[in-house]
């Protein structure tokens, strides 16, 4: 199992790890009652969100910093972690319990967003800051290049859009709640007076709330 870790860590994050014991907790969830990735996603996060706000600030010299702010928060999601953790291969290699594997914690965004944040934590303890930085700007490169526009968050766009059209201010509710503690799923109801209205879950309640908003905005022709 090692030397297969060894490999996949290897191959997925273009370097050959030295502190192997690091990579296998990142990828340990607490459901195994097993040393968990927590304290390690816990550095990941801060390292992610360095790299990605040092990066933002070197590519766009002349933006605000709400500007800025803006393209940070559509970066460092955990739904955008999460795609990033599939896209490497993350997911063979999670160490469940068995209750959450038939919970299906190996698709939740929520657990595969902590686990990237947690890889990237065991990578900066294993090869230092600036390893650390290159691994983020090779992973999340694509990203960042495909933002030519600074992106609007949906709801900032939802709210825009009905003030803009002498409308009521969007209105969320929650109307299904489900799932197990680690991968909740929250169904939330979006409405714009009685005008129009949109439902979408995700695996919290502001994922749920944005995904509402987009999807109403889709219908309004946003």
């Amino acid at each position: 199992m090692s030397d297969a870790l060894h490999d996949w860590v290897g191959q997925a994050l273009g370097r050959a790890p030295t502190r192997i014991d690091d990579y296998a907790r990142a990828l340990t969830h607490g459901s195994t009652a097993r040393a968990t990735y927590e304290r390690l996603e816990f550095l990941g996060d801060r390292v992610l969100g360095l790299a990605v706000a040092e990066w933002l600030y070197e590519r766009f010299p002349s933006e605000s910093e709400g500007a800025l702010s803006k393209r940070f928060n559509a970066l460092v999601t955990g739904a955008v972690c999460a795609e990033i953790a599939r896209g490497i291969g993350v997911v063979p290699h999670l160490k469940l319990g068995k209750q959450a594997r038939d919970d299906g914690a190996g698709d939740s965004d929520n657990v595969l967003g902590d686990v990237m944040e947690a890889l990237i934590g065991a990578y900066y303890l294993d090869h230092g800051h600036d390893a650390a930085r290159a691994l983020v700007r090779t992973l999340w490169g694509s990203r960042i290049d495909a933002q030519l526009r600074v992106p609007r968050h949906p709801k900032s766009a939802l709210q825009e859009w009905a003030a803009a059209n002498n409308r009521r201010p969007p209105e969320y509710a929650i109307v299904d709640k489900s799932g197990p503690g680690h991968a909740p799923r929250f169904t939330v109801r979006v409405t714009i007076g009685k005008l129009a209205a949109a439902e979408a879950t995700g695996t919290s309640k502001q994922e749920a709330e944005t995904l509402a908003a987009k999807t109403l905005l889709a219908q309004l022709g946003d």
